[in-house]
């Protein structure tokens, strides 16, 4: 009979201290720990990195690889991250993101980015999002993602066209459409049409772009966003993200999924994506 490693000594001090001082809790189980306990720790690394995809997958969907599956213990640190402003678990999240952005870099033969830049993009979020929450989630993982990297850095590149529905409870097929042209690139920034003055040396965009988020579900958040960046003249070399789910139910093609009555783009609030 095996059994689980012992958890350090000074690490159940600390977590006995926050405790009893702070009432600190982990984001995984609820014990008493500083943000995550040892044991959540050592559950979320043995997470394997791998690529992944959607079923069904949307037409435009860019390689993929992602950190782990997205299982009861990523829900709950990606939900207290972006939710409750659990900012001490950026880091944690930001350390898985930056092994699959590693996996993306080394299955293209691009070994420390080749010498040159990485510009990790994350999904954009919605401005009521962040006004809500009080930072923007997804820049945060991908700004923690990139410090872990070499020669790569993050940027909120992209900005949302309009408002969409909430992506809960939508099908596969409804999210593609609700996502479908929804993103655009920033305004005002060196690479886009706006500003074709900009100097060869200022607007030269970096080595390698990748799409950055927490989790993929239906794929919709990551082929818009490479869209989007495709359309601007920027190629995607792929995406990578914390976690992406598995599908429980038998898949449906994308031509056989009927739309109904749902309407891209309706009034709605949009939590992120």
């Amino acid at each position: 009979m095996t059994t689980a490693p012992l958890v350090p000594l000074a690490a159940r001090c600390r977590a006995a201290a926050g405790d009893l001082l702070l009432g600190a809790s982990c984001h995984g189980c609820g014990g008493p720990a500083w943000t995550l306990c040892e044991e959540c720790r050592a559950d979320l690394t043995a997470s394997a990195v791998r690529p992944t995809q959607p079923d069904p997958c949307p037409p435009g969907f860019p390689r993929t690889w992602t950190a782990g599956e997205y299982d009861a213990l990523a829900r709950g640190l990606v939900s207290a991250h972006k939710e409750r402003s659990a900012l001490g678990l950026t880091r944690v999240l930001g350390e898985r993101l930056a092994l699959a952005v590693l996996a993306l870099l080394a299955e293209a033969g691009v070994p420390d980015a080749a010498g040159g830049r990485v510009l990790l993009v994350p999904v954009p979020s919605a401005r009521r999002a962040v006004r809500e929450r009080g930072f923007d989630a997804g820049l945060a993982l991908a700004r923690a993602a990139a410090r872990r990297l070499p020669q790569a850095s993050a940027t909120a590149l992209l900005r949302p066209t309009r408002r969409v529905a909430d992506q809960s409870g939508l099908g596969a097929h409804e999210r593609l459409a609700n996502l479908a042209g929804a993103f655009r690139l920033a305004r005002g920034h060196p690479w886009s049409a706006a500003h074709p003055t900009r100097s060869a040396t200022r607007s030269t965009p970096p080595a390698v772009v990748v799409v950055v988020d927490d989790v993929v579900t239906s794929g919709a958040s990551l082929t818009e966003a490479a869209r989007a960046l495709r359309v601007a003249g920027q190629p995607v070399l792929g995406a990578a993200t914390v976690a992406a789910t598995q599908r429980r139910a038998p898949p449906r093609a994308y031509a056989e999924v009927g739309s109904g009555s749902f309407r891209p783009g309706r009034p709605g609030s949009w939590r992120g994506v």
